[in-house]
């Protein structure tokens, strides 16, 4: 947990002001289908800041912000994979790729992604899709 969290200012400073406006839509984008609990955490060695979806325990997803980058990270259990590996020709070549270099550990496989643009979002949210049913309309 983050004793202070960060406001525009300092994630314009952080990311760039086009980034942030990526960060800013994506999440408006997941809010829009997905009534969860969001938690804003250190972003490890990597990172600056983690902003987790969560609900139950369970992560649905996080973004991740540093100097001039923002990351967009789904982890895929063993199930979920074989739902997107039957479906992953509706997934742009660049999703494929990502998803193809991705490493597998023990608890699924750890996509992350750092869109300069909302290009992919219509990917993102299929991908969240497989992890949980958005509940909201």
């Amino acid at each position: 947990m983050l004793d202070t969290i960060p406001g525009k200012e300092e994630m314009t400073a952080l990311v760039g002001e086009s980034l942030y406006d990526v960060w800013n839509r994506l999440c408006a984008t997941i809010d829009e289908k997905y009534d969860i609990e969001r938690l804003w955490g250190k972003g490890g060695k990597a990172w600056k800041y983690e902003y987790k979806y969560r609900r139950g325990g369970k992560t649905l997803c996080a973004l991740y912000a540093r100097e001039n980058c923002v990351g967009f990270m789904v982890v895929l259990g063993k199930d979920e994979r074989s739902k997107f590996e039957t479906d992953r020709e509706n997934y742009t070549g660049e999703v494929q790729r990502i998803y193809d270099e991705a490493q597998t550990y023990h608890d699924g496989k750890w996509i992350m992604f750092e869109p300069k643009d909302t290009s992919l979002f219509n990917d993102f949210m299929e991908l969240l899709k497989i992890k949980r049913k958005p509940n909201r309309r």
